[in-house]
């Protein structure tokens, strides 16, 4: 790779790394994981860079994002399955005067994480990354009336969901 394109992945991926951990986050519902994952793709990104479309690269670095995100969760089930013990979750009174924004982020991770891999990630580019149901329908290479499919079944199961349907929940969103 010439120093130019060196320079230019550079500086794409030091823009693009918030908001892709972000995501990534969502996704996975694990802050280490969600770094992990960026770093992959970063990674996989760099090896092509040279093929990536020089006006979407956003594009194809999400696409890349979820794909890998999908394929770690197929490998991910056998490990989780063998797994004798979950780790503890952290104590809310440890968390400081955040516990509440964190209970609420918990509770949203908390109900993504019940959701198919592709409902999933539905939810994720739609009301995270804000993407139109057509850019949601080319990064995961499906019809529209798939994402359509998916967004409707991924909001119905939220809706019914414990963590978000409490009062506590719905009390502390407007404070």
């Amino acid at each position: 790779m010439t120093d130019q394109r060196h320079a230019e992945f550079a500086e794409f991926a030091a823009a693009a790394w918030p908001r892709l951990v972000r995501t990534a986050h969502m996704l996975t519902g694990d802050f280490h994981e969600a770094e992990d994952l960026v770093q992959t793709t970063l990674a996989k990104v760099y090896a092509r860079w040279q093929r990536v479309p020089r006006d979407e690269p956003h594009t194809y670095v999400r696409r890349a994002l979820v794909n890998n995100n999908l394929s770690r969760i197929r490998k991910r089930r056998v490990v989780h399955l063998l797994m004798p013990f979950l780790p503890e979750p952290v104590h809310p009174a440890a968390l400081g005067g955040h516990a509440e924004l964190t209970e609420h982020r918990a509770a949203i991770t908390q109900a993504l994480a019940t959701l198919p891999p592709r409902q999933r990630t539905v939810m994720v580019l739609r009301y995270f990354e804000d993407l139109s149901d057509q850019e949601i329908a080319t990064v995961l290479n499906c019809s529209l009336g798939t994402i359509k499919t998916h967004a409707r079944r991924g909001l119905d199961a939220l809706r019914g969901h414990p963590a978000l349907a409490s009062d506590d929940f719905h009390s502390g969103a407007h404070r």
